[in-house]
């Protein structure tokens, strides 16, 4: 039994024949609702790749079920499309395997945070090097409006129509109680100048960047984050050197903190506050352990990895 369709090419970073402009990374024509904060995100999305000149084929999307997760079909990278809760594991063993390739994981709240919530705290604690998108509306929307561990407490959906009974999971303060979390932040698709700049800094993060992105649905949860969109006063931006500043915001977002990304408990009080919605990087740290780097496994050339499938799948061949 052969396998080899698999087979990527191996470049160098930054290695390509030409200069990649944003067409180069348009897949399939998105397929959200009008109004969906998806649209603004996947438009962030191919900013970076262009900017970074990330090469395609050495680009991968992973996501599980929902909305978000059709991202890797709007993109012309690799992608897989798994199932729902699964984003993260399938993600690290592509990474694993191949550590050449640049590899991103967009999950929505329900997919990472309720069936995906033990993947989800076990890849912080690996610290592969990811970038980790949630895009958070606060309800399950693909499966039309159910309610999901970010829904407001009291929010009505159709299986709670009397509004939720508990408060929501906060995926901020979850992810900065994990053992070896090296990078959180949050940002807003209704502001793309901070979006972007937030995807830049994860990028360029070594380890597991995660960013939690508020992002509106149209349909089921508009009013979540109404009033964050109508009044720049509900929110307040972080600002360090070694985290996001967007100078151009300023004047709208008035709301300035000085706030040093490497104090893990000033961003554990940062996640926990209710006076405003913080946006900009909580926290990083990129100095903690990354499983790829301290994992005890032979290099192996792509041939060699082929082979090794190969064997593999023999075991089952009939």
């Amino acid at each position: 039994m052969s396998i080899t369709c698999g087979l990527l090419p191996v470049l160098q970073p930054g290695e390509h024949e030409s200069e990649y402009e944003l067409n180069d990374y348009e897949g399939a024509r998105a397929r959200w609702c009008p109004g969906c904060g998806d649209h603004s995100i996947l438009a962030s999305v191919q900013k970076l790749l262009a900017a970074e000149q990330l090469t395609p084929e050495q680009t991968v999307f992973v996501s599980g079920i929902g909305c978000s997760s059709r991202f890797p079909h709007y993109l012309k990278t690799y992608g897989f499309h798994g199932i729902h809760g699964r984003a993260l594991p399938v993600a690290t063993g592509i990474k694993l395997t191949r550590p050449d390739l640049e590899v991103f994981v967009v999950m929505g709240d329900g997919d990472c945070t309720s069936i995906g919530a033990a993947h989800w705290v076990h890849a912080l604690r690996y610290n592969v090097n990811l970038t980790v998108l949630l895009l958070d509306n606060g309800i399950y929307a693909l499966t039309k409006n159910q309610t999901s561990p970010t829904t407001p407490q009291g929010f009505a959906s159709n299986t709670m129509p009397q509004g939720g009974v508990l408060p929501s999971l906060n995926p901020l303060s979850v992810s900065l109680g994990v053992t070896n979390a090296s990078f959180v932040a949050q940002t807003a698709e209704w502001v793309p100048a901070h979006l972007y700049a937030t995807l830049r800094a994860a990028y360029h993060h070594r380890g597991l960047s995660f960013v939690r992105i508020l992002q509106r649905c149209p349909i089921y949860s508009a009013a979540v984050y109404q009033a964050a969109v109508q009044d720049p006063a509900n929110i307040a931006m972080l600002n360090h050197d070694d985290g996001v500043v967007v100078p151009e915001l300023n004047k709208l977002y008035r709301t300035q903190i000085a706030h040093d990304p490497h104090d893990l408990d000033a961003a554990r009080r940062v996640a926990g506050a209710t006076d405003h919605i913080h946006l900009g990087v909580l926290y990083r740290d990129p100095s903690r352990p990354r499983y790829e780097e301290i994992r005890r496994v032979p290099p192996r050339t792509p041939e060699e990895r082929v082979t090794l499938i190969d064997a593999e799948l023999d075991r089952y061949a009939v």
